[in-house]
């Protein structure tokens, strides 16, 4: 059943996701501060407005892709509660903290308001091709709602229970992410120092027991295993300076659990330094150039 669709953020993540709701055949209202992204989404099927709280009106769901939490409370509690349909469903994809995430979803069930936090893993190519897999916090209610608007943007929904697990399922997976791509660097690049071929030791440990994703879909070598942002001079993909705010976020969570994630904490270090250097918009397998 086509829905009316207000979606707030367009950005690299976010245009794609809209435009894939427009091609199911939903009435996107649209909205973003950059006239560029409105006119792009415009282009895709999408209908511009001018501001959050006028594309909110009328609609049956609120979709947003939105930088940070400050930015994802001012939006919600500003521009959607009070705004769009008591009722509608509100989900939020962008990755923020956890405490964050609760406190708005709180605060729109107070309002009437069925809320979930739906974080993406899959990077820009799933977000346009439709492929993205969502890590879902809420009401069975809430992700039921939800799960029929995020079908159409991704290949997967999974509910990960209430109100803020799917941003701690999201940090924890990047958190793991982060370090077995450090790995998988620091042991190509002593592969190559020992005088093993890369392409070599990619097929030896690609079926062995340091086969990993880093490694066999997104390989940091590069002409080795599929296509990946290493064989575009690190280009595309996802940036070092969005896995250094996931890692942040990983780190704050720990904290407040009261857990010490040693590997983590240094994971976090490592592409501090790496972003420091000037490297936050490579994509974030580049850190294998630190052991050149």
């Amino acid at each position: 059943m086509a829905m009316k669709i207000a979606f707030i953020g367009l950005g690299n993540m976010g245009g794609g996701m809209a435009a894939n709701l427009a091609k199911a055949g939903h009435e996107v209202r649209a909205f973003d501060l950059s006239e560029a992204a409105l006119a792009a989404a415009k282009e895709k099927g999408c209908e511009a407005f001018t501001s959050a709280s006028e594309a909110c009106k009328g609609v049956d769901a609120v979709v947003s892709m939105l930088p940070n939490g400050g930015i994802v409370k001012a939006v919600y509690t500003g521009d959607v509660i009070g705004h769009a349909p008591e009722g509608a469903v509100l989900i939020d994809c962008s990755t923020i903290d956890v405490s964050t995430a609760r406190e708005v979803a709180e605060a729109a069930a107070a309002a009437g308001y069925p809320m979930v936090d739906a974080p993406v893993s899959g990077g820009i190519a799933a977000a346009d091709a439709g492929t993205l897999t969502f890590m879902v916090g809420g009401s069975d209610e809430g992700f039921k709602r939800a799960e029929e608007v995020l079908k159409h943007m991704g290949k997967a929904v999974i509910h990960a229970g209430d109100a803020g697990n799917g941003q701690a399922a999201k940090i924890c997976n990047n958190m793991l992410l982060a370090v077995q791509m450090i790995g998988t660097a620091e042991a190509f690049a002593m592969a190559q120092k020992l005088g093993l071929d890369p392409q070599t030791f990619y097929d030896i440990s690609s079926v062995s027991s340091g086969q990993c994703w880093s490694m066999t879909s997104y390989c940091p070598v590069p002409g080795v295993g599929p296509t990946s942002p290493s064989d575009n001079d690190y280009q595309g993909g996802f940036a070092t300076g969005l896995m250094l705010k996931d890692l942040k976020l990983a780190m704050e969570a720990a904290e407040t659990a009261g857990m010490n994630t040693r590997i983590g904490a240094k994971a976090k270090e490592l592409y501090e330094a790496f972003d420091a250097d000037g490297n936050g918009a490579r994509d974030f397998s580049a850190i294998i150039t630190e052991y050149d």
